[in-house]
């Protein structure tokens, strides 16, 4: 399986549910049967699972280290990658790992030069440089004789199938632990290095290069996604879960264990409501991550509101006690 031939594989499976299926039916136990039968729903859970692990404890420090802008590059940088591969004749999914991996060490110089407002702005170009360069590389592999006119591979690139990676989830399951077992193995001094870097540096952490890790880490994260999610929709897992974990928790572990179950549950039932509904996987998950964080969001300054107005109340009856 690669690249070029996931949508319309997604394109075939939809119409293949929506024709053979029973519609869901509330008896859980015998939705989830009905479901797992099928080996690409089985390979998409299981691949899944590992993608969604990965961008959630790799999205707590994304967050954290205020590195949302770099990792929303590196996800249009591999477009570029996966387009210049195609256009060689090679595996996209070589040019995905090479560009993600390069981009990642790339854009960690970069953090470590000028103000914050000059890496933005650096981080800014090379991201337009970028994905003007995937256009330009799509729009002469287009006209190629390598392309026979299939430009799928650009939609498979940007959006992925996460229904159309059976074959190739053992590979997403076995980059996926290596990857999350790297990411626990330098949590403990990450996590130092982000909140407070100079005492760390001080006391001997080696902070350039775990920033230099971390960076290499969310870009092998984006580029094993891309196949099942696509370049866009990683980027929605790397950072929704993250942020709704940090306003519920305030503790660092438990934020990083919550971001991951929250990307975890995300994905799931994006899934299984991709599968007994004729929308797409990659807006599901994206949309429940969405209206999860705007309803955490409300509730929190709804519960701010109520406590300032009790807090007022408070005063007023104060005053007029003292003025009695």
């Amino acid at each position: 399986m690669n690249l070029v031939n996931l949508t319309s594989l997604s394109a075939h499976l939809s119409l293949l549910l929506a024709s053979s299926i029973q519609p869901f039916s509330w008896n859980l136990l015998a939705d989830i049967q009905q479901m797992l039968q099928f080996d690409f729903m089985r390979a998409a859970f299981l691949a899944g699972t590992a993608i969604a692990l990965v961008a959630g404890l790799a999205g707590y420090f994304v967050v954290l280290r205020h590195q949302v802008f770099a990792s929303d590059t590196l996800s249009h940088m591999v477009f570029a990658g996966a387009m210049g591969a195609a256009l060689l004749g090679v595996n996209a999914f070589l040019g995905v790992y090479a560009v993600a991996i390069a981009g990642g060490l790339a854009l960690n110089g970069l953090g470590w030069r000028g103000s914050a407002r000059e890496r933005d702005i650096a981080t800014g170009m090379v991201m337009a440089w970028m994905l003007g360069l995937g256009a330009l590389l799509l729009g002469i592999y287009a006209t190629s004789s390598i392309a026979n006119g299939n430009t799928a591979i650009g939609a498979g690139v940007l959006f992925g199938s996460i229904l159309g990676v059976a074959g190739q989830e053992w590979i997403i399951v076995i980059a996926g632990i290596v990857t999350i077992l790297a990411l626990l193995a330098m949590a403990r001094p990450l996590l130092f290095a982000s909140l407070d870097p100079e005492t760390a540096q001080a006391r001997g952490v080696p902070v350039r290069l775990l920033g230099a890790l971390f960076l290499l880490l969310v870009g092998v994260s984006v580029a094993e996604a891309v196949p099942a999610v696509g370049a866009l929709l990683i980027f929605a897992l790397l950072v929704a879960p993250a942020a709704i974990a940090q306003r519920l928790v305030k503790r660092p572990y438990a934020a990083l264990a919550l971001s991951a179950l929250l990307a975890l549950l995300f994905t799931w039932l994006g899934l299984t409501l991709g599968f007994y509904t004729p929308y797409p996987v990659s807006f599901l998950i994206t949309a429940l991550a969405f209206v999860t964080y705007l309803l955490v969001v409300a509730a929190q300054r709804l519960r701010q509101f109520a406590t300032r107005r009790r807090f007022s109340n408070s005063n007023t009856i104060l005053t007029h006690t003292a003025g009695g």
